[in-house]
């Protein structure tokens, strides 16, 4: 073979080498995100704080990310039982996780995890939070929190409080409101959810309840319950009338549930980046934003790191709550 004829066969092979080894990494590549379904699982039951805001998240996504966005609800164990299948999932994006504050109370409560809180997952965005309100049954005679305090002072006997679950905001407010107030002997019933514990808080089986907005307020615009108090900073544009709990005595009673998006650990960059820049588009929507209000909730937005932070410091002061109010540790 000529050296003229050599280099020709030479160059082709190479060529062809090269489009062979281009086809073959074409055919291995990934597909781009999102190339399917994602779901959100959603540690609660359908219908409470948590679930509306993921439906209202999810909706939006859809249209984000152009593909089908589905609600998974697994509930139980104060939402570790979702929290754990979620830790143990692929991190690719395709399941994600949408949780309140008590994620990251759960873990100063109890002391065996399958699972966590921290390590095995991606904290993805911030997404809104709300401040509670501090209700009673209406045969409690009492229209403000000093009228309260100084009922039950007098007769413990005839009151009780209530908790939609263990380690909720909820309970972490009226735990810290009973030991602020030197009422740390007053019985707290421990409720699976919501919707139970309005359903006893408007029959009169129990007296006081700290809840989300979106749960409560239907019911005290019914006038089936009464409102003594916001636990936010600031009044409530949805109970104007109503004082915070810092108006009402408690000088630094400050108290929200947030919201916030998570997926399992080790995520890819690129898919972080992806969602979390959906979410900042989402919770910037008029719409969005005007649907949140009518919860009672406000967009919170914040990305990974500046979420990752976030939660270590409510961490922190939730431990400090849990420890001066002695709520106990299982």
């Amino acid at each position: 073979m000529s050296p003229s004829i050599r280099r020709r066969f030479l160059g082709n092979s190479i060529a062809f080498i090269g489009l062979a080894g281009a086809a073959c990494a074409g055919a291995w590549a990934q597909p781009a995100y999102p190339a399917r379904s994602v779901t959100i699982v959603v540690p609660h039951p359908a219908g409470g704080s948590v679930d509306s805001v993921a439906r209202l998240y999810a909706d939006k996504l859809r249209d984000t990310l152009g593909v089908a966005v589905v609600i998974e609800n697994r509930a139980g164990a104060s939402g570790m039982i979702g929290a754990e299948y979620v830790a143990r999932a692929a991190p690719d994006g395709y399941t994600l996780y949408l949780n309140a504050s008590i994620h990251s109370i759960n873990p100063l409560l109890y002391r065996k995890m399958k699972f966590d809180a921290v390590r095995d997952f991606t904290p993805v965005s911030l997404l809104a939070q709300g401040a509670l309100i501090f209700s009673v049954n209406p045969q409690v005679p009492a229209n403000t929190v000093q009228e309260l305090v100084a009922k039950v002072r007098a007769t413990p006997d005839k009151y009780n409080f209530v908790t939609s679950g263990y380690g909720s905001a909820g309970h972490l407010g009226i735990a810290q409101f009973l030991h602020e107030n030197q009422l740390t002997g007053m019985p707290l019933a421990l409720y699976k959810g919501s919707a139970p514990a309005l359903t006893d808080l408007v029959g009169g089986q129990v007296s006081a309840m700290m809840d989300p907005f979106l749960s409560s307020l239907p019911y005290v615009k019914a006038g089936k319950l009464r409102a003594l108090a916001v636990t936010g900073r600031e009044r409530s544009p949805l109970l104007p009338d109503v004082p915070t709990l810092r108006e009402s005595g408690m000088k630094d009673f400050e108290l929200y549930s947030w919201y916030g998006l998570w997926a399992p650990a080790k995520l890819p960059a690129p898919i972080l980046d992806l969602l979390q820049e959906s979410s900042a588009k989402i919770m910037a929507l008029p719409e969005i934003r005007a649907r949140l209000a009518t919860f009672g909730f406000d967009p919170a937005y914040k990305n990974s790191a500046d979420f990752a932070k976030f939660i270590d410091a409510e961490t922190l002061r939730y431990k400090g709550v849990i420890e001066a109010a002695h709520i106990a540790i299982e």
